[in-house]
């Protein structure tokens, strides 16, 4: 009776991850494979004064407990940008390669990193995530194959490759989209978890551009989960 009810407990928890995320539906995306940072030698800086749907963002961080710096507004020409933006120093969970992101983009980052991420790991791996490993943020270029510019080059985006648990063992989305059964579910729950969060999400299923990660941004109108 103790095995079957810790076994209902279990599903039951499973069931709450992945609530909400069936109806998620949509098109368009950023194409991106993941290159080298174009570096502005003279970035210009826009006005000091955050807009309100910034000032709204940074005080819901605060509320949040979630340590960061907010970052100037800068201009680096072609279009491409960092405004609005805040670099996380602290989210519960260590996270590397995290430079310029706005602050949506970093509130909803901080949100999945520990309602989803970290249950999900203690649920299905049965071990705390000691470090979030991505491929960073800002970087100037645009999509592949268009003239349109990234939201990685308006610090929109963010890429996630791998996860290291406190036991040792790493889950990279490269090598375990498609690994054992245990991989697969915590990658398909967290999966999930992100497409309550961000407007666009992209997995290894959606093109071979992202065999190696996760792409995650807040740009169009939402929706879009592959």
């Amino acid at each position: 009776m103790e095995r079957r009810a810790k076994g209902n407990l279990r599903g039951a928890a499973l069931a709450v991850l992945l609530s909400g995320t069936m109806a998620l539906a949509g098109c368009g995306g950023d194409l991106v494979p993941r290159g080298k940072v174009t570096r502005a030698s003279n970035p210009v800086r826009a006005p000091a004064q955050p807009a309100l749907e910034t000032r709204q963002c940074l005080a819901k961080l605060q509320s949040q407990a979630v340590a960061f710096t907010p970052l100037p507004d800068r201009n680096f020409g072609g279009g491409c940008s960092a405004i609005g933006s805040v670099k996380l120093i602290d989210i519960g969970v260590p996270a590397t390669g995290l430079g310029a992101m706005t602050c949506t983009l970093a509130a909803n980052f901080a949100a999945w990193a520990r309602y989803g991420v970290q249950p999900a790991a203690r649920l299905v791996l049965g071990a705390e995530i000691q470090k979030i490993e991505t491929f960073g943020t800002y970087n100037c270029r645009p999509i592949a194959g268009s003239g349109r510019l990234s939201e990685h080059a308006h610090s929109n985006a963010i890429d996630v490759s791998a996860f290291v648990l406190a036991d040792g063992r790493r889950i990279s989305v490269q090598k375990d989209w498609n690994g054992d059964k245990q991989t697969r579910q915590f990658l398909s729950l967290i999966h999930a978890s992100a497409c309550k969060r961000f407007n666009t999400v992209l997995s290894p299923d959606y093109n071979a551009a992202h065999h190696d990660h996760f792409h995650f941004d807040m740009g169009g109108k939402g929706g879009f989960c592959r």
